[in-house]
């Protein structure tokens, strides 16, 4: 990401290559439509604590933040609308113009739409994604240490290229890891994407903003499970915890933000709490009380796993894998997700609204109504996890996947 947070007034362009995953030196093709402003005074659903008024981009409450352990300052962030871009680019880079007083910042993310509901992962401008995109929303977060100090943005300039590859991640089945859950609880709190908690929520929250959803969508989601595979919940990621804020241990070390000497698939608080890795302290100083990779909502945590303690998990970053898709619709309420395509089959767990699925295949059972109609149809979206096709938005009436 842009972090901008030297003091004063400044304007900084990020052009960087991306040094990862790009080709030092190598030419860059511009994308057709590939310069346009981010709008920073428009304030909408999916923005928090952030107010545009005059065209500049600050903190609405100087004074707030989400989390107990942070004691003074402010955090907000703006989504830009959607831009189309006339041909596939996977390079945004971002031009800023902000004033940082003294210990505030300003970063700029972005991410590319690589299918009807496909996302890159939250990328830092100026690096390459993975793959190539036709759609681009930037992510611009403010941040404070200070009570009553806020940065402002005037303007963020934006442009797409396409960078030659060196390190693209391999389209592969989605990435699983076994991480220590602990319950976040914390109802009527705000998480990072906006959403207030709601008692018995269905979400989970992960250590990095890299894999966080917009509020009420579920781009990123996760299959979190007992180790035995007994009882699973498809959730969305709409916090940023427990502990780190920039730990993506799910990524490669050529594509992870912080901590490339841990192993991928390994928290910076399970190496920080069982080895005294970072002095035992996570990335904001301080000192790491459990090794949890994940936050589980009192919902997943309680009435999807149907848990009565911290512990280890199965974790499934759905958005890592590849292949067919839908996102789970219903009228509020989580679905059950049963052992066959009965509606009297054993109930294996929970799939939230809006949790994003992946979709393996599909087998013929019971006839059911849903929020899209009466079908027959059922999809199975993990091990001997199948759930009415009536529920999930797909793009489609007919299956999407192979037959079981």
């Amino acid at each position: 990401m842009i972090r901008i947070n030297k003091a004063g007034r400044v304007t900084a362009a990020v052009l960087a290559a991306g040094a990862v995953t790009a080709l030092a030196g190598a030419p860059a093709q511009a994308a057709t439509n590939a310069t346009w402003t981010a709008d920073v005074s428009t304030v909408d659903y999916d923005d928090v604590n952030v107010t545009g008024a005059g065209g500049t981009l600050t903190l609405a409450d100087a004074a707030w933040h989400r989390t107990a352990q942070v004691f003074a300052g402010s955090e907000g962030s703006l989504i830009t609308a959607e831009h189309a871009l006339g041909s596939p680019a996977n390079r945004v880079s971002a031009q800023l113009s902000a004033d940082t007083p003294k210990g505030t910042a300003v970063d700029v993310e972005v991410r590319g739409r690589t299918g009807a509901d496909d996302w890159t992962e939250w990328t830092p401008a100026g690096t390459a994604f993975k793959t190539a995109v036709s759609a681009v929303q930037a992510r611009i977060s403010l941040h404070s240490d200070t009570d009553g100090v806020r940065p402002s943005v005037r303007g963020v300039a934006l442009s797409a290229d396409s960078v030659p590859q060196v390190n693209a991640l391999a389209a592969t089945a989605a990435l699983t890891y076994k991480i220590f859950g602990t319950r976040e609880g914390l109802t009527g709190h705000t998480t990072a994407n906006g959403h207030v908690i709601t008692s018995r929520d269905h979400f989970v929250a992960l250590p990095s903003g890299r894999g966080l959803s917009p509020k009420a969508s579920g781009s990123y989601s996760v299959r979190v499970c007992k180790t035995d595979n007994s009882r699973c919940e498809y959730a969305p990621v709409w916090d940023v915890g427990p502990w780190n804020t920039k730990d993506d241990y799910w990524n490669p070390a050529s594509v992870r933000y912080e901590y490339k000497d841990l192993p991928q698939g390994q928290p910076e608080a399970y190496a920080a709490y069982h080895n005294g890795y970072n002095g035992g302290k996570d990335d904001l100083g301080y000192k790491v009380g459990n090794p949890a990779g994940i936050d589980l909502a009192d919902g997943v945590f309680y009435d999807g796993l149907g848990m009565s303690d911290n512990g280890n998990l199965n974790v499934t970053y759905l958005w890592t894998g590849t292949g067919p898709t839908g996102t789970v619709k219903t009228a509020g309420d989580p679905m059950n997700v049963r052992a066959s395509a009965s509606t009297s089959a054993a109930v294996k767990g929970l799939a939230a609204n809006y949790a994003k699925v992946n979709i393996e295949c599909y087998v013929l059972g019971d006839s059911v109504t849903g929020t899209f109609g009466t079908s027959t149809i059922w999809d199975r979206i993990g091990p001997d996890n199948y759930v009415s096709d009536t529920y999930l938005q797909t793009g489609s009436d007919e299956p999407v996947a192979p037959l079981c």
